[in-house]
């Protein structure tokens, strides 16, 4: 399947794809996408106003939709959504449901909402690729696609659980291409930098920073499942000059740097100890 052939993807990802994070932003552009190509859809998101306004739009357009209202950071979410799906042929997992859930320096943090932070972003996840992966495997199609983020590139306060997740789900999307190559199951882990998202806007991120690149979560899905078949990690084009890809050799300035640039994205104001080290 050449890249950016949507004429294939019904073939390749079908007949249900499973979107978790679907209700939204990125998530509800790959519904759209999946469901213009003919793939039926299991949607999943927290919040069932939202998912129910995703879900309609994709059934306009002429596929079966399946709405999955639940918090993916449970400790049983994966199995809930395999019950959940077990009539159902899956070709395609995207999990994009991935946060920062509890946004605080550690030491100071609750631990068992950092454990949050790793069910969402780590145990959830594995669970999902390990039911919907192996009958991929033996069908010998299929797709996992893992949205990831800039965050596991570089450590930065108040995201530290946060980005030691999505480095591990980096690194793990890439073995996993390796043991799937020959199976002919697509493995991408797409990395997104900062995207004009309903849950970003939420959140009051600045987006007007002098020179920071900001995605469109329509463009960030289309070129996710474009990069899908070519695997096994893809930084979205609007931000695959960021310096932190290539902070290797001296980490303390990449980090500092990283940092000072996170606290305007924030609007928080910066601490002394921000500065840049002497000599």
């Amino acid at each position: 399947m050449s890249s950016g052939d949507q004429s294939g993807w019904a073939s390749q990802y079908g007949p249900w794809a499973v979107v978790a994070g679907g209700s939204e932003g990125v998530g509800a552009e790959f519904a759209q996408l999946l469901a213009t190509a003919g793939v039926n859809l299991v949607l999943i998101a927290r919040a069932p106003a939202p998912l129910r306004h995703t879900a309609d739009r994709c059934r306009a357009l002429g596929v079966q939709v399946q709405e999955l209202a639940m918090d993916l950071a449970r400790p049983d979410a994966a199995a809930h959504v395999a019950a959940a799906t077990s009539e159902r042929e899956v070709g395609l997992l995207i999990y994009n449901a991935g946060a920062n859930t509890h946004s605080a320096e550690f030491l100071d943090g609750d631990l068992a909402a950092f454990e949050r932070v790793l069910d969402l972003n780590v145990r959830t996840p594995l669970g999902l690729v390990h039911h919907f992966g192996s009958p991929m495997r033996l069908r010998r199609r299929g797709g996992l696609l893992l949205v990831g983020s800039l965050a596991g590139y570089l450590g930065s306060a108040r995201q530290s659980v946060y980005g030691g997740a999505k480095a591990f789900s980096r690194i793990y999307a890439e073995g996993l291409w390796l043991e799937l190559r020959a199976a002919n199951v697509h493995v991408l882990e797409l990395v997104l930098g900062v995207t004009r998202t309903p849950a970003m806007r939420r959140a009051g991120l600045n987006f007007d920073i002098p020179g920071m690149r900001v995605s469109d979560p329509a463009d960030v899905a289309r070129e996710g499942l474009e990069a899908l078949p070519h695997g096994p990690v893809h930084v979205i084009t609007a931000h695959a000059g960021n310096p932190a890809l290539r902070a290797t050799s001296d980490r303390s300035a990449a980090v500092l740097a990283a940092h000072r640039t996170m606290q305007l994205l924030l609007n928080s104001t910066p601490h002394e100890s921000d500065a840049p080290p002497a000599g």
